[in-house]
């Protein structure tokens, strides 16, 4: 495999830029601060794109772990409101 791989989608950095290749990928992650750029989420999707890179990997795991890596701030909440509930319903015909 190659460095010059494609994401099936581009991933979008926060400040409008796009990360194509694995190479970008590398590249970004290269130029980060040091304190950033030592962080585990970072150490791990470096290890991510070499896994794809070097050893012919789904591209899925490097564009994953960048993901994580770049979101790692950011809190998951639970929305309810999105689930719809069906509690009191019957689902199958036979138990009608």
């Amino acid at each position: 495999m190659s460095w010059n791989k494609s994401f099936f989608d581009p991933l979008e950095l926060p400040k409008g830029k796009r990360l194509v290749t694995l190479r970008d990928a590398a590249t970004y992650i290269m130029k980060l601060p040091k304190a950033e750029h030592d962080a585990a989420e970072w150490q791990a999707a470096m290890e991510a794109l070499l896994l794809v890179a070097e050893s012919g990997g789904p591209t899925m795991f490097a564009r994953i772990g960048v993901m994580r890596a770049l979101n790692r701030h950011v809190e998951r909440e639970f929305n309810s409101s999105r689930k719809d509930t069906h509690w009191g319903q019957r689902k199958l015909a036979r138990d009608r």
